[in-house]
């Protein structure tokens, strides 16, 4: 009874974060619809979560905090770049010109190419002779079949935009109405999931040189900061485009930086803690639900017969992935060196 009652805890939890992450996503998206840049979003959100999260680690980790080299500070350097402020400005440059429930799609495809990537660099194993084997590899090529059709096909309009006719007459940007801006996303949503993929393998190096998670997440937090704003300074003209310029806007940047970022790690740390990664994992297309839900309920937006198919083909791709990887676990003497199960941490992460 009470590991039945401990277990309903743990997924009341992890609903309660997949609400907060679609949350986060929509405001997000309204946000850059209005015109805020995407960079000064970034740089923003990564000093909020960073003032949340240093006081956190200090506390924490003070007597256990290793010393820090030039070889660990290169890989949180990286590991800024690569999952926060790079990762990040991709993400919602690809979510400013498509829409949130397509962007949350790719969010499902990480661990996909993570696992590729992994196998590129030796860090992980596919016997195709094994179970395992099988449903790693059928879940790989699913879930590229459904990144395919997300990127090539739109299909006919499930949903058509429901704007009111004042919302009309304040022509209110539709960004992902066009196919070409729609591939532009696209192409942003397939370079980012790269990038965070590529973060999965440093912060696997950060975790044995510097296992500090806390500290080790606090300096990347930091780190992207610095490069977002450095990025901004180079791209943004004027101290006026770093001002949010709505009370949603100022929201918006609280809310990712300390729920999105914070909290959203720490819950999630927590929860992995207590069922393990895959557990977690399996939670992710929930964000992509709720964010189809209000998507289409507040700002109206499109949904089209290839982004139904080809998230179903990601989702799919996607559990079949953690299957394998979670009978690999517990029928497996040989261990990957990368785990994928880690891809919790992408939901905190964008």
């Amino acid at each position: 009874m009470g590991s039945c009652l401990r277990d309903w805890k743990l997924v009341l939890v992890m609903l309660s974060v997949t609400a907060c992450f679609s949350v986060m996503n929509i405001l997000i998206k309204v946000v850059i619809t209005e015109g805020m840049p995407p960079l000064v979003l970034v740089s923003l959100r990564q000093l909020v979560a960073t003032v949340f999260i240093a006081p956190i680690a200090y506390l924490r980790e003070r007597k256990m905090r290793p010393k820090m080299t030039i070889e660990i500070f290169v890989y949180l350097f990286l590991g800024g770049l690569f999952g926060a402020s790079l990762t990040q400005y991709l993400f919602y440059t690809g979510l400013k010109h498509t829409s949130a429930t397509f962007t949350c799609a790719f969010l499902n495809i990480v661990p996909v190419f993570t696992f590729l990537m992994a196998l590129l660099f030796r860090l992980d194993i596919l016997n195709v002779n094994s179970k395992a084997g099988v449903l790693k590899m059928t879940g790989t090529l699913i879930c590229l079949a459904g990144t395919v059709l997300l990127m090539f096909y739109q299909g006919l309009t499930l949903i058509p935009s429901h704007h009111s006719e004042i919302s009309k007459q304040e022509s209110r940007p539709t960004i992902s109405s066009t196919r070409h801006d729609w591939m532009i996303g696209s192409i942003f949503l397939v370079i980012g999931c790269i990038a965070w993929s590529s973060w999965f393998l440093i912060q696997s190096k950060i975790g044995k040189k510097y296992p500090a998670l806390y500290s080790s997440t606090a300096i990347t937090f930091f780190l992207g900061f610095i490069q977002a704003t450095a990025f901004c300074f180079a791209t943004e003209k004027g101290i006026s485009a770093w001002i949010p310029q709505t009370k949603l806007q100022i929201i918006t940047v609280v809310f990712s930086g300390i729920v999105g970022s914070g909290i959203g790690f720490l819950v999630l740390s927590w929860c992995v803690e207590k069922r393990g990664p895959v557990f977690t994992a399996a939670f992710s297309p929930l964000t992509q639900m709720m964010v189809a839900v209000f998507d289409i309920l507040f700002l109206h937006e499109v949904l089209h017969l290839g982004s139904v198919l080809g998230s179903v083909l990601v989702i799919a791709g996607l559990y079949f992935l953690l299957w394998g990887k979670s009978y690999e676990a517990h029928h497996s003497d040989v261990k990957p060196i990368v785990q994928n199960g880690d891809a919790h941490l992408q939901l905190q992460t964008v």
